[in-house]
């Protein structure tokens, strides 16, 4: 009987520690390439699960936080502070921490005197190849000008900012070093509720910390992407899991205990801004997607239904919707389409406004979060099948994923225009605006991409642009007509909201 009881202990307390349950994720699409260059991502067949035997369950975390803790790393975020904006450190304050130890308007105002060598914001990141590529968060990474990796050993280095893609809050990093231990990919879409998971990364500065937990829930969309205003077309379709998360878990691993890795530990919900039980991950699936475009291409390879769409889950959005419109659209599940841009892959495939999408490739859709990352873990070109009810009967039909601009094959950074490579959107200053200012030129900035060359610069949506390279611009066509072929430093002249002019360069992509 005492031998029983010591055995049971363990996993009685480990439940106790880890009894917090909240909400969840779902990753989708695990989308395979025959490509060696992607013998890097590697992941296993099967994210396994813990057994009932109290024995094994300690056994297992201990092998597990064996084999996930030398593959995570501290990433130290340096930034010009005098050009950060309050939205931004209230972000980092979130999500990171305050390195300073103070609360984040203390810090903003403290920023002129902060010294250069103290990092702006503090995040995790995960070894995915043993030649130094690292998958973390696009926030952890977001405004830095010079980016440091700590491995666990405490050996430290300048990492290259390979790409980022704030739609799903993931980025991609590389120091120069040779067989160093990492994480294999497991597959997100077998990963159940209720299964044991480990959270490993760096909370509040306290570096290499473990925690275990169980999945809450799956295919969590929380709104966090699209709040923060950074993400055009956000996938949240995030794990939940009550593992313990902090700020400074962000870009750290979730892992099932055989230490393969089934997400990126992301954010949490909190009323006070720390663990509360409620932690979210970007699923495996989709991070690999991901990583494996920005590696690739040089950018991400983003596939559209081309559909407007209401979540009929959601009855809030639903009584909204029908008081909009004065419609009668009922409330449940999946998603119903109330518009179809021409000659989107939706409408070629003879899908209709009424049409209320259940599935894709066979997988139940009962929300949006369902659909963004099913189509989101696609390429333009790819063929899915979208089953869909109209009229009560149902139909499947062929849809093949297209581009924003309604093209089906793969781009490089070599075929984006001058505005994508810059990172931002212009619109024409109308006359008023102009004469209230004093100004004989100007464009305003739109879409401005968190982490874009405009962004770098000190750039954000509304600010006004006057010259480019020392010329006047008026319209969009102006900004690509000057930088189009060109090489170099480029020098831009913008005003600011309160009329402050601004000098600011870089270096054309």
């Amino acid at each position: 009987m005492k031998s029983t009881f010591k055995k049971l202990l363990p996993f009685a307390v480990v439940g106790v520690l880890s009894g917090a349950t909240t909400v969840g994720v779902q990753q989708y699409l695990s989308h395979d390439s025959n490509n060696g260059d992607q013998s890097y991502f590697t992941k296993s067949t099967n994210a396994s699960f813990v057994g009932m035997n109290t024995a094994t369950v300690g056994d297992d975390f201990v092998k597990a936080s064996k084999m996930t803790v030398p593959a995570v790393v501290t990433i130290k975020n340096y930034q010009n502070r005098a050009s950060s904006r309050a939205s931004e450190q209230d972000l980092f304050d979130f999500f990171f921490g305050d390195p300073f130890g103070g609360k984040g308007q203390q810090r903003q105002r403290q920023q002129q005197q902060t010294p250069d060598n103290i990092p702006s914001g503090l995040g995790s990141g995960v070894i995915i190849s043993p030649d130094g590529y690292i998958i973390s968060n696009n926030h952890v990474v977001a405004g830095a000008n010079k980016l440091e990796v700590v491995l666990s050993n405490k050996k430290s280095y300048i990492a290259t900012l390979v790409g980022t893609d704030p739609n799903t809050d993931i980025s991609l990093l590389k120091i120069e070093e040779k067989g160093l231990p990492f994480l294999n990919f497991a597959n997100s879409d077998n990963v159940e509720v209720g299964q044991w998971v480990l959270a490993v990364g760096n909370p509040l500065g306290l570096n290499s910390t473990v925690t275990a937990g169980i999945i809450s829930a799956k295919g969590r969309g929380i709104g966090i992407l699209s709040g923060q205003g950074k993400a055009t077309n956000p996938i949240e379709s995030f794990i939940q899991t009550d593992a313990a998360i902090n700020p400074g878990n962000s870009g750290g691993a979730l892992v099932n205990v055989n230490g393969d890795l089934i997400g990126i530990n992301s954010a949490i919900s909190s009323t006070n801004g720390y663990y509360q039980g409620y932690g979210f991950a970007v699923p495996s699936n989709l991070a690999r997607k991901i990583i494996e475009d920005i590696k690739k291409f040089g950018i991400v390879q983003r596939g559209f239904l081309g559909v407007n769409s209401l979540d009929l889950s959601n009855d809030q959005q639903v009584a909204y919707y029908n008081q909009e419109k004065k419609t009668n659209i009922k409330p449940g599940s999946g998603v119903y389409i109330i518009g179809l841009p021409d000659n989107s892959g939706a409408q070629d495939a003879g899908l209709r406004i009424g049409d209320i999408i259940t599935k894709i490739d066979g997988v139940a859709i009962t929300d949006f979060a369902d659909l963004s990352v099913a189509i989101g873990s696609k390429r333009p070109g790819d063929k899915v099948q979208v089953t869909y009810t109209r009229n009560g009967k149902e139909t499947t039909a062929t849809v093949t994923l297209k581009d924003q601009k309604g093209g089906t094959s793969a781009r490089t950074k070599a075929d984006l225009s001058v505005t994508e490579k810059i990172g931002a959107e212009f619109q024409s200053l109308d006359e008023r605006t102009k004469s209230y200012y004093g100004l004989t030129s100007g464009i305003v900035a739109k879409n401005v991409v968190e982490g874009s060359e405009m962004a770098k610069a000190g750039i954000v949506d509304n600010y006004i642009i006057t010259e480019i390279n020392g010329k006047p611009v008026n319209s969009q066509k102006d900004v690509e007509n000057l930088l189009n072929k060109f090489s170099g430093t480029v020098q831009i002249k913008y005003m600011d909201d309160y009329g402050r002019n601004y000098t600011r360069g870089f270096k054309m992509p």
